[in-house]
């Protein structure tokens, strides 16, 4: 048996499914792309018959990867199967994941079948998916609750009918350690065929046992993981990533596995979700959280100081983390802020140099000094915008103090039409400047969150403003990005805003289409 993990991601599908609002086709290709670069063997890109949008992202990233196989998820169904062939057919070599319901809780209550239909169900699926592609994985979704036998009876039908690899979901995050490595190790034991497929395994966090159980399936056998960046997804969230891929690096003298990850890019990849997904890392968060190399004790100081190894079993810098040392300042030419980003670990098709550069010479002129961790939020920012924006702000003016009516003018530049003045009052400098936007793109949206956080340190670091809006029932995230925390607060309205227009000119395309079959 090989001693090599098999590393499956499934941010884009299982952890999309949890933001409070979807994620563009250019952000997703953004993550996939540092997904890749991490060293991801396969990446699950979406559920293509869930919406056209999905649809296309998934078309889209499958498209551009190179080394990490596009995969799609689908129901044991055929138009679902179709639509996920469909999708990934433009890459040259790819994955279709289908699934269905084993557990007798699922079989009875949700799929109100008898056990035989679901696993002809499930035959029939893997026969249809082979039609695309000789990569065809089967999942036995609630396995952990499903009767052993009825398990075992699957698993073997399902590679039987040509499934190239069979998942083992502890769907529901039921399962203790030593009880989902006994399931696994059961199936190695009953199954005849199953040394001709790859046993995978997705755990789900609602006991905080997903990365333990995960652990305890390889010890058994398995030998794919399934899991997200941050370890974000449906409720509690899914297997942490970074933290399955540096158990195996940290502990192979014990586990005697590893993966393809590179564990340098993972905090970079981390910060990355964290960012365009608005989901914040909770300090405490192993191994990418903001204290996980932070000794407070004098006792553990003393000892990190006299030898790091006393208290740290892996360094910052395993995963990422490094000290600026480059003095970046409005003197600095392209080929310099060219350097450092491939220092940095970026190609040059990640990002668009004249552009980085132009937002680098605003930022420095601000601040001063621009730092590493300055670059890529410029780089990740920039790259969230798809171009063209219909609404850019170009100009903002704010009056507000003790005593004092918070008072804002606006200058917002929107589509071909030029520019529009607005002023406003409001209960607040932000408040103010949002009724300003609001009257000029004449959309009435309500905030149902709004963070804001730091990016980089002291006085003058960035602020970020992350912000969900709900419009007409549907919600849409916003970011924005400034040494001024109302200017960070306009901008992430602004991109809300060009997230609803381009929503309106989609529906307004798919409304056309619809007229028009009408008539014929």
């Amino acid at each position: 048996m090989t001693d090599q993990v098999i590393i499956f991601d499934t941010t884009l599908r299982d952890g999309e499914q949890a933001l409070a609002a979807s994620l563009t086709v250019k952000e997703k290709l953004q993550i996939a792309l540092a997904l890749q670069r991490l060293g991801v063997d396969v990446m699950e890109l979406g559920f293509p018959i869930s919406s056209p949008g999905d649809f296309k992202s998934v078309q889209t990233i499958a498209s551009q990867l190179t080394t990490s196989i596009p995969c799609a998820l689908a129901r044991a169904l055929t138009k679902d199967i179709d639509a996920a062939g469909e999708a990934l057919r433009v890459a040259e070599r790819f994955r279709i994941h289908t699934f269905i319901s084993t557990s007798t809780i699922h079989v009875e209550n949700k799929l109100r079948r008898g056990f035989d239909d679901v696993l002809e169900m499930a035959v029939k699926a893997v026969t249809h998916a082979k039609k695309y592609t000789p990569d065809v994985e089967f999942s036995c979704e609630d396995a952990g609750r499903t009767p052993i036998d009825n398990l075992c009876r699957m698993v073997e039908a399902a590679i039987k009918a040509g499934a190239t690899t069979v998942n083992i979901p502890d769907t529901v995050g039921y399962t203790v350690p030593s009880e989902f490595g006994g399931i696994i190790q059961t199936l190695f034991n009953r199954v005849p065929n199953i040394d001709q497929a790859v046993i995978s395994v997705h755990c789900h966090d609602d006991l905080g046992l997903s990365v333990a159980n995960s652990i305890a399936a390889v010890q058994h056998g398995a030998r794919q993981i399934e899991c997200t960046i941050n370890g974000i997804g449906e409720r509690a969230g899914n297997c942490s990533l970074e933290e399955i891929a540096m158990i195996l690096n940290t502990r192979k003298d014990h586990l005697g596995l590893h993966t393809n990850i590179n564990p340098v890019e993972i905090h970079r990849t981390s910060q990355l979700v964290s960012q365009l997904c608005n989901m914040p890392i909770q300090p405490n968060k192993a191994i990418v959280g903001g204290n996980a190399f932070s000794h407070s004790s004098g006792i553990h100081q003393d000892g990190v100081l006299k030898s790091k190894n006393t208290y740290e079993i892996i360094t910052p810098e395993s995963i990422g983390l490094t000290q600026n040392n480059l003095n970046l300042t409005s003197r600095s030419g392209r080929h310099v802020i060219k350097h450092r980003m491939e220092q940095l670990g970026y190609g040059e098709a990640d990002y668009n140099l004249d552009e980085l550069y132009a937002d680098f010479l605003k930022l420095a002129d601000k601040k001063g000094q621009v730092f590493d961790y300055d670059l890529e939020a410029l780089m990740f920012f920039n790259n969230i915008h798809e171009e063209p924006e219909h609404y850019s702000l170009d100009y903002l003016s704010v009056q507000s103090g003790s005593g004092v009516l918070a008072t804002a003018t606006v200058k917002l530049k929107t589509g071909d039409s030029g520019h529009t003045v607005e002023a406003a009052t409001g209960n607040g400098p932000i408040d103010a400047v949002y009724q300003c936007l609001n009257r000029i793109a004449g959309y009435e949206v309500t905030i149902d969150d709004y963070k804001i956080s730091s990016k980089g340190e002291g006085k003058d670091a960035l602020g970020k403003v992350d912000i969900v809006a709900r419009y007409q029932g549907r919600k849409f995230h916003g970011i924005g990005l400034a040494t001024d925390i109302v200017e960070s607060s306009a901008l992430a309205m602004v991109h809300v805003f060009n997230h609803i227009y381009r929503a309106q000119a989609v529906e307004e395309k798919k409304q056309a289409r619809l007229e028009i079959n009408d008539q014929v």
